[in-house]
């Protein structure tokens, strides 16, 4: 078994474990669900979180990027994650996050993090992706920096429009699991 295979296990038994819940809940999009899954229950645990950098690293491994960052607060913890692994590893990524408006004093930033321009290359991360709304939200941000994005990884994708609303941008959805995966174990 490749340590990336394990660490993808590792990762989905904590998942379904620890933040899988089956109940009627009411989605930040405003759908109704029979399940609910609590990344933060993932990311704010040492453990997942660290799958979850080892696994987003992994993926991006091959790919001339200059930093790693999304929507708050669903990719706070892993832009952590990532920022102390890849330097860890020898290969250190800047990472950012994205606030969901300006913010009203200091600098007045809605992009924390390093100085971003329309030739970085970054790609974006989110914790579970439904319709893609924070995704699409952080495409509209740096859109008008004219910063483009190729890529946006989550740990799961509910399948229900994230990656078509995200390819109808010109960006490409990757998810470390599809909820089948979660449904099945």
């Amino acid at each position: 078994m490749s340590d990336v295979q394990e660490c993808r296990e590792k990762l989905l038994d904590i998942i379904t474990r620890d933040a899988y819940f089956r109940e009627k809940i009411i989605l930040s999009s405003g759908k109704e669900s029979d399940y609910y899954i609590d990344a933060r229950l993932v990311t704010l645990n040492p453990e997942g979180v660290y799958f979850c950098a080892k696994l987003i690293l992994d993926i991006v491994k091959y790919d001339d990027l200059d930093a790693i960052g999304g929507p708050t607060l669903g990719a706070d913890p892993m832009v952590g994650a990532i920022g102390v692994l890849s330097y860890q590893q020898g290969k250190p990524v800047n990472t950012f996050i994205i606030r969901k408006a300006p913010k009203a004093h200091g600098k007045q930033q809605q992009i924390e993090g390093p100085l971003l321009s329309k030739d970085s290359k970054i790609v974006l991360i989110d914790d579970v992706a439904t319709t893609g709304k924070a995704f699409l939200e952080s495409l509209d941000v740096l859109d008008k920096m004219e910063i483009p994005v190729k890529k946006a990884i989550c740990i799961v994708d509910r399948n229900e429009g994230a990656k078509e609303a995200l390819a109808q941008r010109g960006c490409e959805l990757i998810s470390l699991f599809d909820i089948s995966e979660i449904h099945k174990k």
